[in-house]
């Protein structure tokens, strides 16, 4: 799957260092594979839900959330955003 932007991730990491290896782990796993659908991707990410038309990743262990949208069909991740729980709480899909 091709992901984008990497931008956001860096800058979370940044941010928080404490997300750093749990961010490029998610990446180095999203990027190697070709998910056909929800389920498929949760044999690598179990906890990965639907939220309306998004998909939220728990990273590190409840560390952040990062919320995409995924195009199956064209192999595709658009990271929307990465945020804190509290950020996360908030947000409003």
């Amino acid at each position: 799957m091709r992901t984008g932007p990497y931008k956001l991730l860096r800058d979370f990491a940044q941010k928080y260092p404490n997300t750093r290896s749990a961010l490029n782990h998610w990446y180095e796993l999203i990027s190697g594979r070709n998910f056909r659908s929800i389920a498929e991707l949760r044999e690598v990410f179990p906890h990965a839900d639907r939220v309306k038309s998004w998909t939220v990743f728990n990273i590190g262990g409840n560390k952040a959330r990062l919320i995409a949208f995924i195009h199956y069909g064209r192999q595709t991740v658009s990271i929307h955003r990465v945020l804190t729980h509290p950020e996360y709480d908030k947000w409003q899909p």
